[in-house]
C-alpha cells in the first residue's frame, strides 16, 4: 500500500443537486459527518443554494468541495482510490437526478458519481425528494404544495431495483440511513450523524 493509500481515511461523498426541498436539513445531516464528508455540487445546485440563502464560501470554509466544471466529471475518479470513499449519498436528489440515476444516465457530477459508485460496488443512498402524491416543501419565497406526476413516482420505484441503491424518502429516513450505514462501517468517528 503507497503512504498515499496510507493517508486517506475513507469517507462519504455527497452529492447536492438543484433541489431545495431538504436542501438545508440535508447540509446540515452532512455537517454531523464531518471531517469524514466531501461535498460534490452539480451545476444546478450552485444555482439554488444562493436562493435558499447559502453561499459557496461558507460551505468551503466547512467542507472539502469539489463542483460540476468539467465535461467529464473529473473528481469522479477519486472514487477509483478504494481508500477514498466508502458511500455515495446523494440529497437531496431532484426528480431529474432520480431520473437519470434510474435510467443509467450520467451527464452531471452527481449522476456520475452514483454511476461509478454502483460500478465499483460502492453502495449509494439517494434521498429522492418526489416520492408521495403530494409534497409540501419550502421554496426560495415561501411553502409550496407539489404533486409529483406519475412518471416521478415510477423512477423512483425504478431507482429502487438499481444495484447498490437504497432510496430514501424523508429526512427520517436518510438520518437513519446515514446511522445504519455508519454501523456497517464500524466509523466510530462518526457516531454523531
Amino acid at each position: 500500500m503507497t503512504t498515499t493509500h496510507m493517508q486517506h481515511t475513507p469517507r462519504f461523498a455527497w452529492a447536492i443537486t438543484g433541489s431545495g426541498h431538504g436542501l438545508v436539513e440535508s447540509i446540515d445531516m452532512a455537517a454531523t459527518l464531518l471531517p469524514h464528508v466531501d461535498l460534490f455540487l452539480s451545476r444546478a445546485a450552485e444555482e439554488v443554494l444562493p436562493l435558499y440563502k447559502i453561499e459557496l464560501a461558507q460551505l468551503k470554509a466547512r467542507f472539502r468541495v469539489f463542483r460540476d466544471n468539467s465535461a467529464s466529471a473529473v473528481p469522479v475518479g477519486m472514487l477509483y482510490d478504494e481508500n477514498r470513499y466508502h458511500t455515495v449519498v446523494v440529497a437531496p436528489a431532484t426528480s431529474n437526478t432520480v431520473a437519470k440515476c434510474a435510467l443509467g444516465i450520467s451527464d452531471t457530477l452527481p449522476t456520475n458519481m452514483f454511476a461509478q459508485a454502483g460500478k465499483l460496488g460502492i453502495p449509494g443512498i439517494v434521498f429522492a425528494c418526489d416520492t408521495q402524491p403530494v409534497v409540501v416543501t419550502m421554496s426560495p419565497l415561501d411553502w409550496v404544495e407539489l404533486r409529483p406526476r406519475r412518471i416521478e413516482l415510477d423512477n423512483v420505484e425504478r431507482l429502487k431495483r438499481i444495484d447498490h441503491c437504497r432510496v430514501v424518502c424523508s429526512l427520517d429516513e436518510l438520518r437513519a440511513a446515514l446511522a445504519a450505514r455508519i454501523g456497517e462501517i464500524d466509523v466510530t468517528c462518526c457516531a454523531g450523524a
